[in-house]
């Protein structure tokens, strides 16, 4: 591995981290070996093809995942690709528990990252769903048609964070658990901020 590629950011992140550190390094190790570009963003080591993102290393509580920006573009040969969310449209990860399996797919994780680094560069792109797709519910509707304040912020959002609340929204059974889903929100909307931020 050359030096030259590494990101002092990461090597930071890297140390600071709690949990697995040396499943980070390996991953690391892994993921430069396929000449892809190291960066630090969004708080995570992420790889680069000519500023096009291709995989990100992100560590949670109970496991460790490689996610791929485009997965849902990649043919998953193993069947190990995983949609974190239902909300999820184009990112997939290959999720991890020890160094141990790691270590064990080392080629399998290399010829995932080929195929991600040909994906990009063939130009391919993730056909994502539009709003229209999503259901406003009524309990919704009938907020933005009463206030047209909360109706410009809404629309204003990334369609990202549109698509959470309308997927938030719609998931209670009951018309008054959606009622009061929707009233509980509608400050973070017309504070033009989204589910999560």
């Amino acid at each position: 591995m050359t030096t030259s590629k590494t990101n002092p950011k990461v090597d930071g992140f890297i140390r600071k981290v709690k949990q697995w550190q040396e499943e980070y390094e390996t991953l690391r190790t892994i993921v430069l070996d396929c000449e892809l570009t190291e960066d630090f963003k969004w708080m995570h080591p992420c790889y680069t093809l000519e500023s096009k993102n291709i995989v990100l290393i992100h560590g949670f509580k109970e496991y460790i995942a490689l996610l791929f920006h485009k997965g849902v573009l990649l043919k998953d040969t193993h069947g190990i690709l995983i949609q974190q969310t239902e909300n999820v449209q184009a990112a997939r990860q290959i999720r991890f528990t020890n160094i141990q399996e790691i270590i064990e797919k080392e080629s399998i994780i290399k010829d995932y990252i080929y195929e991600a680094i040909e994906v990009e560069k063939a130009g391919f792109e993730v056909e994502y769903k539009k709003n229209t797709d999503f259901i406003i519910p009524d309990e919704f509707q009938n907020k933005l048609d009463e206030m047209p304040a909360l109706k410009t912020a809404f629309e204003a959002l990334t369609p990202g964070r549109q698509r959470a609340y309308l997927h938030h929204f719609n998931e209670p059974k009951q018309s008054k658990t959606r009622v009061s889903r929707v009233e509980k929100w509608m400050p973070q909307i017309l504070d033009g901020k989204g589910l999560n931020d």
